[in-house]
């Protein structure tokens, strides 16, 4: 899943983009509201974390900008207020949770996990498809033949394949879901990550094979 990160704190920044990252999400760190806005354009990510105290456009302001633009992207609201009347503004604005800093980071992914819940509607976490599973809270590739934990962007690579069943995926749609607007990879990165997830697949004698087509992108279909 690919998060976008608001919070003008560098430091703390730094230290959430990479808890969020070694527990396998893809996400994109901005400084301010308005740069939040912009990158929410895009329409490209799962969830937003957001602070409310930001230069420029403050976070309760990007909240109601993108609910009354009709974006119903989950918001968690990170701030150092902790008031009563606070969080009932940001929930009534349209937020799905609201944590107080500092907090514990487990109980940030916790709350991160939770909300995205409602977009996956997987109440197991566990996405099936022919005879291989994948589980989205242990970051593990399956078959009755064995097991892989997935590294950070294999894993996404599959889970959007997965979450996606026989639907042809672009090549710039991993490269912006993945690796994110402002990243310098180049596209043959893809191919290197759908060889490794080939690999782990004929390896578990997996009965889905990942059909590429030229110039188009890669599809995840049941073998015949």
């Amino acid at each position: 899943m690919r998060l976008l990160l608001a919070e003008d704190e560098q430091a703390l920044s730094r230290a959430l983009v990479t808890i969020l990252e070694r527990n396998n999400y893809s996400v994109d760190a901005v400084y301010d509201g308005q740069a939040a806005l912009d990158y929410l354009e895009a329409d490209n990510y799962d969830g937003v974390i957001l602070d409310i105290m930001m230069p420029k456009v403050d976070g309760m302001t990007v909240l109601k900008t993108i609910r009354a633009a009709g974006n119903p992207i989950p918001v968690l609201l990170l701030t150092a207020k902790g008031e009563v009347d606070d969080k009932v503004s940001g929930l009534d604005a349209g937020a799905n949770d609201y944590l107080t800093k500092p907090c514990h980071m487990r109980e940030l992914l916790a709350r991160v996990r939770a909300m995205t819940r409602v977009l996956t509607a997987q109440t197991d976490s566990r996405l099936h498809m022919g005879n291989v599973t994948l589980d989205r809270a242990a970051f593990t590739l399956s078959t009755p033949y064995g097991s892989f934990r997935l590294a950070n962007r294999e894993f996404q690579m599959l889970e959007l394949l997965m979450s996606n069943p026989g639907v042809l995926i672009p090549t710039e749609r991993f490269l912006e879901k993945i690796w994110g607007y402002d990243s310098e990879a180049e596209l043959n990165v893809v191919w290197v990550y759908i060889s490794y997830l080939r690999k782990k697949l004929a390896a578990l004698q997996a009965n889905l094979l990942i059909k590429a087509t030229r110039n188009a992108g890669y599809a995840l279909e049941e073998a015949p």
